[in-house]
């Protein structure tokens, strides 16, 4: 299944609210896995973003529509890339000609 990385930062709204910041991620979590998105890690991080999440969904559009749906909320704003496991990096690399 793909893994992708959600960059994520508190909007005004979510900073407001910032002390139930840790039961919103138990409620995204749940959210994630209803809709068929797994969160295998979760990092609150310093510099540019506040926190990353490590997310593994079936296909792009399925997890377009979670992270659509948790940003909706309007407590983070997101940034997502699609990440490559070592396997498949060694895969890539071993494909360019």
């Amino acid at each position: 299944m793909p893994t992708y990385i959600v960059m994520s930062k508190w909007t005004s709204q979510g900073l407001q609210n910032v002390k139930q910041s840790a039961d919103r991620l138990s409620a995204g979590r749940k959210a994630f896995e209803s809709a068929g998105v797994k969160l295998k890690d979760f990092y609150m991080v310093t510099g540019q973003h506040d926190m990353f999440v490590v997310v593994e969904a079936p296909d792009d559009v399925t997890l377009a529509k979670a992270v659509l749906s948790l940003a909706a909320q309007g407590n983070l704003t997101t940034q997502t890339c699609r990440a490559f496991t070592e396997d498949e990096y060694r895969q890539i690399i071993g494909a360019v000609r």
